[in-house]
């Protein structure tokens, strides 16, 4: 039976993420390990939990955001769950858009001032 879980540590390591983050999302309800005593086991709808969480996060997604995501899994079922990714989806893309086009001013910006500066034009 506990060929498919992972233990605390094997979890840490097969994500790369400290116990802290691990035992961090437990207590704010993204994960939920079976408990042995004091001994967790990550099950494998854990691990595709954790790797939804992850990719969430390389998104930009809040963590809150995320444990809304999963919870509609839950309530709803996929078919909603997937609608409300579309919404959130659309929301980071438009949001990363204007990071990148506020990057790119500043980058242009900075580029103008140090070639003004090596060219003693300031």
């Amino acid at each position: 039976m506990r060929d498919e879980h992972l233990s605390f540590k094997e979890m840490c390591a097969k994500f790369d993420v400290t116990p802290r983050t691990l035992r961090y999302y437990e207590y704010i309800e993204l994960l939920s390990p079976e408990k042995d005593g004091r001994t967790r086991w990550y099950t494998p709808r854990e691990v595709a939990r954790m790797t939804l969480i992850l990719r969430g996060r390389r998104f930009g997604f809040s963590l809150e955001e995320i444990r809304q995501w999963l919870l509609l899994y839950d309530v709803k079922g996929t078919e909603a769950q997937m609608t409300a990714l579309i919404g959130m989806a659309d929301r980071q893309l438009a949001a990363l858009k204007e990071q990148r086009a506020q990057l790119d001013q500043s980058i242009d910006d900075l580029q103008t001032l140090r070639d003004d500066v090596a060219a003693g034009r300031v």
